[in-house]
């Protein structure tokens, strides 16, 4: 199946007059979202209230859902299944995933991971007493840091700033070798790049779904435990949900079987929802062709700004098989450049200290909106139009 942009392109709402790069931050809205949550709001809640947990299958979401998220990584069905946030969600396989090697105490990240990550981590580390230690290290010292002491890996894939990408394969081969488990967070992966955990070698991987995956701000996690480890994994964070028989309101906690112990509480139904209208747009498109379509784009994206832009130093690699699929600059004023940017519809997004970040998603972005969007920047940047004070006034979301 070849992917008909055109057709992925229409199933989104884009605002007139608005160059959308910032995807990879939160997606746009699907047209079928708001009818599906409607439905669910109305026919279901609204008519079958306490029973659309039964009559609508409610209960069974974050599974089917899970299934759906499945195809996407390349993990099997019945391995992955959805709720909550992703730091909950880190939390629950990090736990675990020490627990498996209750002989190790270190815990290995990297300077890149993105921060919430790190905190979930450090966290843990001072609950089980100081026993633990979160050690980091730059990105590219990561293998040479995968001693025996090692318990687990915590690695994001695609740096939130940079774009920068691990090389799962491997540093999953090199964690195993060293008797470690590896944990993968895929929030800036899935839906923007080819991911397959299982011959990628991942024991537990992680991801947010309003990212690439559109499903709308505050959307659902999910998480994914290798069918090798599911019967034996434990959750910390052992809710109702994740109990073998959570109506029989046993006081003793039982796992469930396989990934559905990784469930704690109430699964948000129209977050679920809303994120399944948004699957849809899936079903019309091959991960290949948006990965190298993606390419293009940022390519093409690059090319343009260092053309028009030489005060822009580019933070991401160069070579587009080595990052995800967003594209950062840096310059001393980069928060005020953004928003003068967002103030002429092109959105993109900073991160600090002086990070401007676009994101590329093939399903609605073009190249006429990159060629828009380098035109738009190389103005603001030639007539230093970004150098007004409220430009310069952060906001509390950057």
């Amino acid at each position: 199946m070849r992917t008909d942009f055109a057709a992925t392109r229409a199933m989104f709402h884009l605002p007139e007059g608005v160059i959308y790069l910032d995807g990879n931050s939160l997606g746009p809205l699907p047209k079928a979202a708001a009818a599906r949550l409607a439905r669910t709001v109305t026919e279901e809640w609204g008519e079958m209230l306490i029973t659309g947990w039964n009559r609508a299958g409610w209960m069974a979401l974050p599974s089917r859902v899970g299934d759906r998220i499945a195809r996407l990584i390349g993990a099997p069905p019945g391995s992955v299944v959805m709720g909550d946030t992703l730091s909950i969600k880190v939390h629950q396989a990090l736990a675990s995933a020490l627990a498996l090697r209750p002989d190790r105490r270190v815990i290995l990240s990297d300077t890149g991971n993105f921060p919430s990550d790190l905190y979930i981590a450090e966290g843990l580390a001072r609950m089980l007493g100081g026993a633990y230690e979160l050690r980091t290290v730059p990105p590219e010292k990561v293998a040479d840091a995968i001693t025996e002491e090692i318990a687990v890996t915590l690695l994001t894939e695609v740096d939130y700033r940079t774009g920068r990408r691990h090389d799962m394969p491997a540093l999953t081969r090199r964690a195993h070798q060293a008797g470690a488990l590896a944990i993968w967070d895929l929030a800036h992966s899935a839906g923007a790049l080819p991911v397959d955990v299982t011959k990628g070698g991942a024991d537990f991987a992680v991801g947010c779904t309003y990212k690439y995956l559109n499903s709308g701000p505050g959307g659902p996690a999910f998480i994914y435990v290798a069918p090798a480890l599911a019967d034996t994994a434990r959750p910390a964070l052992s809710g109702w949900l994740g109990h073998e028989a959570p109506f029989a309101f046993d006081l003793d906690y039982r796992p469930a079987p396989g990934v559905e112990r990784m469930r704690v509480g109430t699964p948000p139904i129209l977050q679920l929802a809303a994120l399944e209208a948004a699957l849809d747009v899936w079903d019309m498109a091959d991960i290949a062709d948006v990965r190298a379509r993606a390419i293009e784009l940022s390519e093409a994206f690059i090319a343009g700004v260092e053309a028009r832009c030489p005060t822009l130093a580019l933070a991401s690699p160069r070579d587009p098989e080595r990052r995800g699929s967003q594209v950062s600059f840096r310059h001393p004023e980069g928060y005020a450049i953004m928003q003068a940017l967002i103030a002429r519809g092109v959105i993109g997004d900073f991160r600090a200290p002086d990070i401007l970040r676009f994101g590329f998603t093939p399903l609605y972005i073009g190249l006429a909106e990159v060629e828009g969007a380098v035109k738009i920047l190389g103005d603001v940047m030639d007539g230093t139009l970004w150098d007004r004070p409220e430009y310069k006034t952060r906001a509390r979301v950057t």
